[in-house]
């Protein structure tokens, strides 16, 4: 259940409501044809599978050619043949699709370039995804109504980077994710703290990550930062579904921020909650 609370009134309920668990498959998806070997994907302006990529629409891009273009991207930025067009297909909000193990089709685009820092400290993750239709279904992110230990220690983090859920994506999509550092607010003492940093392959964005610096956790990724959304001009991040964030309620030790289907960010649902999910990833 996400309940919203109006702008300027912290806490104060403004409506209420049970978010349904239907698939979209509405729109142009792309469709994605399975990858090669274990971290597939190769770099170079002179790369075959690049060459490849910058030849065809974006939205035909194969899992093997996202890698191999994010690769690329990481490499040279703005000077790989093939950033312009990344930024356009993420611009656009270009929708590529892939089909978990359980048959059900997940939506996604991208959200940033050169925005995560992989975890090993070599530098940055060339682009960043996330899932934008329910095909995670609604999840909750603690057995009990609590959000002590924030998103380092949720059930809901274990799950998605090891568990059932991560267990949904398909092998040549796992093989080519990166572990990146995601910074999050990990106080949960109803104020906002300090964030800390955690290492995963997949992850809910931060109400930073999409709202810009009202938040902490992360900075606004550029997918959200180039269609001006802020706290008072959500609409860009308007979706199908309300979807659960990794960042804590402010005002509250039993609440996790949402956004909800329209962009509103005064949203938030108990810790237990079952609300849709929409991973993130970065290859």
């Amino acid at each position: 259940m996400i309940v919203f609370a109006g702008p300027g009134v912290a806490g104060a309920i403004r409506n209420q409501f049970n978010l349904v668990g239907n698939t979209v498959n509405s729109g142009a998806s792309a469709g994605i044809e399975g990858g090669g070997a274990s971290g597939g994907g190769s770099t170079g302006a002179d790369s075959a599978t690049v060459q490849a990529a910058v030849a065809k629409d974006a939205k035909d891009w194969t899992l093997d050619e996202q890698k191999a273009v994010a690769e690329d991207i990481a490499a040279k930025g703005e000077a790989s043949p093939a950033y312009a067009k990344a930024k356009a297909a993420m611009d656009a909000g270009t929708k590529f699709s892939v089909k978990l193990t359980n048959r059900i089709t997940m939506e996604y685009r991208i959200i940033g370039i050169n925005h995560d820092d992989l975890a090993d400290g070599t530098g940055k993750a060339g682009l960043t995804f996330e899932a934008i239709n329910n095909a995670i279904g609604q999840q909750r992110m603690n057995a009990t109504d609590t959000n002590a230990g924030s998103w380092e220690k949720s059930e809901l983090r274990g799950r998605l980077n090891s568990g059932d859920l991560w267990a949904l994506l398909p092998s040549e999509l796992q093989s080519k994710a990166k572990a990146v550092t995601k910074m999050t607010d990990n106080k949960a003492d109803c104020n906002y703290g300090d964030p800390s940093a955690t290492t995963d392959k997949a992850f809910l964005l931060s109400m930073a990550e999409v709202y810009g610096d009202i938040y902490r956790g992360g900075d606004q990724y550029e997918y959200y930062k180039s269609r001006g959304v802020t706290g008072s001009n959500y609409s860009g991040a308007s979706s199908d579904f309300g979807h659960l964030t990794r960042s804590v309620g402010e005002f509250s030790s039993t609440t996790f921020d949402c956004v909800a289907s329209s962009g509103y960010f005064g949203s938030y649902a108990k810790a237990s909650g079952h609300v849709c999910v929409f991973p993130a990833w970065c290859f």
